[in-house]
């Protein structure tokens, strides 16, 4: 059915299902009640939605779908007699928009959607960038336990990249001079003390390795852990 909109220029399109009930009808009287009633709720119907739909601009189909629904619900279903038999009709609605005025709002819906979908990918780029940080701080961590991984979160996957490599050069200079020294000083001992001190040399330097370059998650067993 049709209803003018504010302005009475454009309409509203109202879609209407109703649901017909009795507890004494048989089917086929039911259905010859309803042939004979529909014209009526029909007519209710559309005097309900006109009186309402004048309120609503052309192009705001929704605001007044949803204040039609909520009249009809608050109404609850309509009661009817035939020939002495009751029965009730309980109408549900949808509205839509003229198809002028659709015409002249697609270029506005075609936007928000756009701009709907533009943030969606802003969103999404947030989320992943958030992740890298937090996989780097954790790396960090990892490396070193060391306060230098609170500013993690500020800084750019590259700085990150540069901040990781460092501390593994550091440390790998720093494992380097400890062999370089256990060597020096068996080289000064005995065959008993050269055995003793490569024994300890090559613990440490295990242990040493394990800590630098055990897997972390989210990272690559060589400690970059790189993101996917």
């Amino acid at each position: 059915m049709v209803v003018p909109a504010s302005g009475y220029i454009f309409t509203f399109q109202v879609h209407a299902t109703f649901i017909w009930q009795s507890e004494t009808l048989y089917r086929d009287q039911l259905t010859s009640a309803i042939d004979s009633l529909m014209p009526y709720a029909m007519r209710r119907l559309k005097a309900r939605a006109a009186r309402y739909s004048r309120r609503h601009q052309p192009h705001r189909a929704r605001e007044f779908e949803v204040e039609l629904q909520q009249v009809l619900r608050d109404e609850g279903a309509w009661d009817f007699n035939w020939y002495g038999e009751d029965l009730t009709c309980q109408p549900h609605i949808w509205v839509e928009l003229d198809e002028q005025v659709k015409q002249a709002v697609r270029p506005y819906g075609e936007e928000l959607i756009k701009l709907d979908c533009e943030h969606d990918v802003q969103m999404r780029r947030a989320e992943y960038s958030e992740k890298l940080s937090k996989q780097w701080a954790s790396i960090l961590t990892g490396l070193m336990g060391s306060p230098v991984a609170d500013g993690a979160a500020e800084m750019t996957e590259k700085e990150l990249a540069d901040v990781v490599r460092k501390i593994l050069a550091e440390q790998k200079a720093a494992a380097d001079k400890l062999e370089d020294l256990m060597a020096k000083k068996v080289d000064d001992g005995d065959a008993y003390e050269r055995s003793d001190h490569f024994e300890k040399l090559r613990e440490r330097l295990e242990r040493r390795a394990d800590r630098l370059f055990a897997p972390t998650d989210g990272g690559s067993p060589n400690g970059h852990g790189a993101p996917e």
